[in-house]
């Protein structure tokens, strides 16, 4: 089931999707605004990166280094996943 999100989410279904997929918050609010907006036309075919569940933990850990998010040296395959799509909040 999706959520309501802030007013500032213009296609609920494609954000939900793309989080799912592992994109940050901030970048599936921007697919999902664009696509909403009829004077841009962004690609429907999107990254190829793959999901960060897919990754292994040294990967995780290698954009969690990249991204300097605190605490990584201690955290689960799950927590850095968690904490690689809030950073961006």
């Amino acid at each position: 089931m999706s959520k309501k999100h802030t007013t500032s989410i213009k296609k609920n279904d494609t954000y939900e999707a793309l989080r799912a997929d592992g994109a940050s918050k901030s970048k599936a609010a921007a697919i999902a605004n664009a696509q909403a907006n009829d004077t841009m036309s962004p690609s429907e075919k999107g990254g190829k990166a793959p999901r960060y569940e897919a990754r292994t933990k040294d990967d995780l850990m290698a954009l969690a280094r990249d991204r300097d998010i605190s605490g990584r040296s201690t955290m689960t395959k799950e927590e850095l996943i968690r904490a690689l799509r809030d950073e961006s909040v």
